[in-house]
């Protein structure tokens, strides 16, 4: 399962929100610095309002959503690429995730400890950034080294390492993340190989307190335009503590308290879904009285293998796929009526799925 790792400065809100996105309390969030040491690991559930509707349609109770999984990193500061606080753990652990999501305080609270004092939410990405770009340009420099030789003797491949290594260095030194520098889309492959921090998608989330939740502030104003104009990625409103309140609150009392704020989500809902996105994910559907559930595929995979994510079998002896798209059988309201105006269709190996398909797999056993 693909992993999307939180990170931030020390009190910013992380484990508060891991505990939020998990609707646990498996994570220490105290009011001061490293709370966080290991990981916190957790599998989390995607939410998505079209499986309601489709367990109407196929006359079932029983939903399975999608799921992916966040880590919990611990906090980062200035000099961590050096080894300072927990930097080389930190540092580690953001190398084995597959996206960032880079939690950022947008909330003014004395009663919790910053370690820079004030609130300053573009000055505390810079500090994250410029550590990961130092540990990225120190492996790339690296890099160039180990490819030096074999490209001087004409190998190919590490010709053409030594080709994006050596832009690298350059992108890296004049402080631009590597996931912000032009590449041909069959290089992509090439440029994860390298194993850099800053290659990962990133989306921010700006946590603020919950009578900001409705409208955000001028902190979340600047996050979202420094996510676009210098990380080419998005940035979300959260607020970590009035989702880890709803934890313990049923439904009617959540609903309740969210009536109150002037909001229908924490934002951490939203959050999971562009996390999902920005692993490259989407969810296709099976649709029966047994049960509803979503799939998780990655964007591009064609049939076959998205049969194979249900069973190995599925794929290997995979003969065609019967898809319809989630909005022409909800418009149809049931499967008999969506087959009668002949929303159904037969696809072969080479379809490429789409999010939302609701699929049924034909194969030889």
């Amino acid at each position: 399962m693909l992993q999307a790792g939180i990170v931030g400065l020390p009190n910013v809100g992380k484990s508060t929100l891991f505990n939020a996105l998990t609707r646990s309390r498996k994570a220490a969030a105290e009011n001061y610095p490293f709370c966080t040491i290991d990981p916190n690991v957790g599998v989390v559930q995607v939410p998505d309002d079209r499986l309601e509707p489709l367990a109407k349609i196929a006359k079932t109770s029983v939903i399975i959503p999608a799921a992916i999984e966040f880590v919990d990193i611990a906090g980062l500061v200035a000099g961590a690429s050096k080894g300072e606080g927990l930097g080389n753990k930190f540092l580690g652990n953001i190398r084995e995730v597959d996206a960032i999501v880079h939690v950022v305080r947008c909330f003014e609270d004395g009663d919790i400890i910053h370690t820079q004092a004030t609130i300053d939410p573009i000055r505390d990405i810079e500090i994250i950034n410029t550590e990961l770009m130092l540990a990225d340009l120190e492996s790339v420099i690296a890099q160039i080294d180990k490819n030096h030789k074999k490209a001087k003797a004409g190998d190919k491949e590490s010709v053409a390492n030594m080709a994006m290594l050596e832009e690298l260095k350059k992108h890296l030194e004049s402080g631009k993340p590597a996931l912000t520098m032009h590449i041909h889309p069959e290089e992509k492959g090439r440029l994860k190989s390298f194993g850099l921090m800053t290659s990962k998608p990133v989306i921010f989330a700006c946590n603020v307190s919950e009578n900001e939740l409705a409208k955000g502030n001028s902190h979340t104003a600047r996050v979202a335009a420094y996510a676009k104009d210098h990380m080419s990625c998005g940035a979300c409103v959260i607020s970590a503590r009035v989702e880890s309140d709803l934890v313990d609150l049923s439904p009617a009392e959540s609903a309740d308290y969210m009536k109150e704020l002037g909001v229908t989500d924490s934002g951490v809902g939203a959050l999971i879904r562009e996390s999902y996105k920005l692993l490259g994910l989407a969810s296709y559907f099976t649709a029966g009285e047994k049960e509803v559930r979503a799939w998780t595929f990655r964007v591009g995979m064609k049939a076959p293998q998205c049969a194979g994510v249900i069973h190995t079998d599925f794929e290997k002896g995979f003969i065609k796929a019967e898809v319809v798209s989630y909005g022409e059988l909800i418009k149809a309201g049931s499967v008999h009526a969506a087959r009668e105006a002949g929303k159904y269709r037969l696809e072969g190996k080479e379809y490429e799925f789409k999010d939302g398909d609701v699929a049924l797999f034909k194969f030889a056993n």
